[in-house]
């Protein structure tokens, strides 16, 4: 009894340091990806782009994390958890690093797009990586806590965006500043991942997982959860690639307070991820993720036709709210099976981070024709097909 008691404590103990190193993980990726979204206005600024030539400078960054996602599930599988998050995240670091170097020694838009596809795949690696983790600590506990990892990575981002709005208004050079954030974001996450829960090494079963990855493929839940977190992740996505550029552009603001904008977008998602599980444990998935998208649309469009800078961030924080609960409820149902969780929420970020591939460009492109700023409407258009899909994330009986 003893021992049975020790070994149970043991376990709860590991449990609970396993916790906090994935939540410094996702925070720690955060502060990486919105350190390079805070600096977009001075890269497009330093490169002289347009804002369709800007979109296609972001596709880089989108590209790399696409490419990264199908085969995410047999390297989690087979290296575990915790080397994927350290390798992925080493690559994220060096291409942050050196996009911020091209950046300010004037090496071209083609170099900082060499550094952002390093850095989207080692992010879109990373992202499935500490999500199964995630999963698997959330299953452990026995409690809805996935958005409040996603919240540390909003928290992440909140300090990203903070630190990029301080570095943008003191003219610190891009370079000096993402180069001080690769190298923290780097060791920080080597030390993190040392308290990761252990892999599960069966051979066998790993066999049967490297089926599994196809067999995701054809199930039609798998798809339509990826279709719900495809649409959610150009909600947040789009946010995270052009709030800070359309309130310049469409306000006529400083950099200093476009950067600002984009730091209450993710402050109002850290708030939606951190009291949301309060609301998904009392009335279920599906009910919150509707009230959501709508939440998240009504934000878009006050944000876009408000007409005046105060409604605006009115709006850009009910979108965050509205943005938060989406991607990381659809990543635990993807994970509803323990034994499935890698390949499904392979299959779930790969159809999911589409939008991170497709938003850049589409936006851009607005851009050209109707401005940055309304270009943001296709957002709350793209919503409405989130009503009809928010049902097939409810836990299967």
């Amino acid at each position: 009894m003893t021992t049975t008691a020790t070994t149970t404590v043991s376990d709860a103990a590991r449990v609970v340091s396993a916790r906090t190193s994935v939540a410094w993980v996702f925070g720690l990726n955060g502060l990486a990806v919105a350190s390079w979204f805070a600096r977009v206005p001075a890269a497009r600024d330093a490169l002289g782009l347009s804002a369709g030539q800007l979109g296609l400078l972001l596709l880089a960054l989108s590209a790399g994390a696409v490419l990264a996602m199908p085969m995410s599930g047999a390297i989690v599988r087979s290296a575990g958890s915790a080397r994927s998050v350290t390798f992925s995240t080493v690559l994220l670091a060096v291409g942050l690093g050196f996009a911020g170097v091209a950046i300010s020694g004037g090496l071209g838009p083609v170099a900082v797009g060499a550094g952002l596809f390093a850095v989207g795949f080692g992010s879109g690696l990373c992202d499935v990586a500490m999500n199964v983790d995630a999963a698997k600590v959330e299953r452990r506990l026995g409690r809805t806590i996935m958005p409040r990892f996603h919240a540390a990575w909003s928290i992440g981002t909140v300090a990203g965006a903070l630190l990029g709005a301080a570095a943008a208004r003191t003219g610190l050079p891009v370079a000096a500043h993402l180069l001080l954030v690769a190298a923290v974001v780097g060791c920080g996450t080597a030390v993190a991942t040392r308290t990761f829960l252990a892999p599960d090494r069966d051979p066998e079963q790993s066999a049967g997982q490297r089926v599994s990855v196809l067999r995701a493929w054809l199930e039609p839940r798998t798809l339509l959860i990826g279709l719900f977190v495809l649409i959610m992740a150009f909600t947040e996505g789009t946010a995270n690639d052009w709030l800070a550029v359309a309130t310049i552009d469409g306000y006529g603001v400083s950099a200093a307070l476009g950067a600002a904008m984009f730091g209450v977008f993710v402050a109002a998602m850290t708030t939606g991820r951190t009291f949301g599980t309060i609301a998904l444990d009392r009335f279920g998935r599906v009910p919150v993720l509707l009230a959501s998208a709508v939440l998240a649309a009504a934000g878009a469009l006050t944000t876009v036709l408000s007409g005046g800078l105060a409604l605006a961030a009115v709006g850009v924080v009910l979108w965050g709210l509205g943005a938060s609960l989406g991607f990381p409820m659809g990543m635990s149902a993807a994970a509803d099976d323990e034994a499935l969780a890698p390949a499904r929420v392979s299959v779930v970020a790969v159809i999911g981070y589409t939008a991170f591939l497709a938003g850049p460009p589409v936006v851009g492109l607005l851009g050209d024709h109707v401005g940055t700023l309304r270009a943001l409407l296709a957002v709350p258009i793209l919503l409405v097909p989130a009503l009809a899909l928010a049902p097939k994330l409810a836990k299967p009986a």
